[in-house]
């Protein structure tokens, strides 16, 4: 693992994401290409372990769906920190804010993601939405 490499990688993520997001695609399955199995997600709401496919692919739906009916367009990255944690995992931080397509701001959050390493591929197996401030 090194720093460069998470970042691209986390970079070509970030833009399937948003094609997501914004309707260019409706292949949510695409995500399966940067979500491991299992995948960890922490918010304020709990911590929940996403064991199997069909638990990752509706999380990455319901996330989508969302989006689209707030108008998303695209998303900015305003800060993001890479730290490589061992050979096999890095942490990528990073703030955005979600705009629609006329600039308008949907929201802000920031987002602690753990990049690894796996036999099938680099993967995100956790991802924890920081509370706001």
């Amino acid at each position: 693992m090194d720093e460069h490499g998470a970042r691209e990688w986390f970079g070509a993520y970030l833009n399937d994401f948003v094609a997501l997001g914004r309707g260019d695609t409706d292949d949510v399955r695409r995500l399966l290409l940067h979500y491991g199995i299992p995948f960890l997600i922490s918010t304020d709401a709990g911590t929940t372990a996403l064991t199997d496919e069909t638990q990752v692919l509706a999380m990455a739906r319901q996330q989508v769906d969302g989006m689209r009916a707030a108008g998303y367009d695209r998303t900015e990255e305003l800060d993001a920190k890479t730290v490589v944690l061992n050979g096999s995992c890095a942490g990528h931080r990073a703030r955005f804010v979600r705009r629609r397509a006329d600039g308008s701001e949907i929201s802000r959050l920031e987002v602690t993601y753990l990049i690894t390493d796996r036999p099938e591929g680099r993967r995100i197996s956790a991802l924890v939405v920081h509370s706001p401030v």
